[in-house]
């Protein structure tokens, strides 16, 4: 690893890494067949300090920086992805556009129990019409004296039927384009507030992906997250950092996967010795090893960018891009170095290839980050 982690960060890797093997990984499989909420996980984490870990311990959180969040990340995926993309959203898009956008109040009703675990928030962008172009999205938010009346419907929201919190964006003014789309602390139990569809996933799924239906749904003006207008700004500056997460989570799934496989071809014999001793199948671990690695220099890299507060969009879209796309490669190889076993659900391979599916699609598609990316560098380019 060419990156010299502080004691702290590999003591906090050291310790989440052994709550995963021993708490979150023994279950997950039986998960991925029953679709369980991982309720009782997610409460551990949340007192291991996994649930809010970059925000400061004032409000709850454990003022971890971001090295040492995708390092516990990474752990969590290691054992089960739907765990950890539940802790993503919370960490990096939740918690985090509440810390940088929030007043005071918001960040002691809203943050305190999102950062400790106590409550699970969710983030709802897009809709049924509305994914990678947010701007065409068709939820309004209408002033009425104090209050916003919602109307829309937001669909493949993370955690959207066991959170108690979601931040959801709306049209305030439907002639400013992206100037005109605010953001909203919306809490459960409000009239008008409903869970809709729940999808039947291929992966992730004790993760619960949903709709959300807003009819004529009244929000207190004072739960608007930063000014009117704001709400595209903060959705960019979230997706940042999810995009990060999104490596974190490839990382670990990838990681898993290549175990797995190391394990199997040792075991594994034919032709009078095992796989691993073939040339073709140690060539394939070399590649795999390398992809890993170069992904995880990715993920550390913009992480670092991250906590030095430089700007670092461009280097989440790379990280996110490379490790969704690895890990995709990975899980597959993995299934053809099982042979017909890795096509069975008595190998842990099989899940991991279907959870690493969703990694190139949300948060960003792959053709999306390639728009990110090849925009940020000719901006660049064209000032120097």
């Amino acid at each position: 690893m060419l990156f010299n982690l502080t004691e702290e960060q590999l003591m906090i890797q050291s310790m989440v890494r052994e709550f995963s093997r021993k708490v979150v990984a023994p279950t997950a499989s039986e998960r991925d067949k029953t679709k369980e909420f991982p309720a009782k996980n997610l409460k551990q984490m949340g007192e291991l300090g996994l649930m809010g870990m970059m925000i400061p311990p004032e409000y709850g959180g454990e003022g971890a920086d971001t090295i040492s969040y995708v390092l516990a990340l990474s752990e969590i995926a290691y054992s089960c992805a739907s765990t950890s993309v539940v802790m993503s959203v919370q960490n990096s898009i939740v918690c985090e556009s509440i810390l940088k956008f929030g007043t005071e109040e918001q960040k002691k009703r809203f943050l305190v129990p999102l950062a400790s675990g106590e409550i699970i928030g969710a983030f709802a962008l897009t809709e049924p019409d509305a994914g990678s172009d947010p701007v065409s999205q068709t939820t309004t938010a209408k002033k009425d004296k104090d209050e916003y009346i919602l109307n829309g419907t937001k669909r493949f929201i993370t955690s959207g039927q066991n959170c108690k919190v979601v931040i959801v964006t709306a049209k305030t003014d439907e002639s400013a384009g992206h100037r005109g789309i605010s953001a909203f602390l919306v809490p459960k139990g409000l009239a008008g507030f409903s869970v809709g569809h729940v999808e039947d996933k291929m992966g992730l799924r004790a993760s619960d992906t949903t709709d959300l239906i807003f009819e004529n749904c009244r929000v207190p003006a004072e739960n608007i997250l930063g000014k009117e207008g704001d709400g595209f700004k903060i959705a960019m500056s979230g997706l940042d950092g999810g995009r990060i997460g999104i490596a974190a989570q490839s990382l670990g799934v990838a990681e898993a996967a290549f175990d797995a496989s190391i394990r199997y071809t040792r075991q594994r014999k034919q032709f009078g010795c095992s796989i691993s001793k073939h040339q073709g199948i140690r060539w394939q671990i070399a590649d795999m090893a390398t992809q890993i690695e170069a992904a995880r220099q990715l993920m550390l890299s913009a992480a670092a960018m991250k906590d030095r507060k430089e700007k670092f969009t461009t280097q989440a879209s790379m990280a996110k891009l490379f490790a969704s796309e690895m890990v995709n490669q990975i899980t597959a190889r993995a299934i053809q170095l099982h042979g017909g076993y890795g096509f069975t659900k008595d190998y842990d391979v099989e899940r991991y290839y279907r959870d690493a599916r969703v990694f190139t699609i949300y948060e960003g598609t792959s053709e999306i980050q390639r728009i990110v990316i090849s925009n940020n560098i000719l901006k660049d380019k064209r000032n120097q």
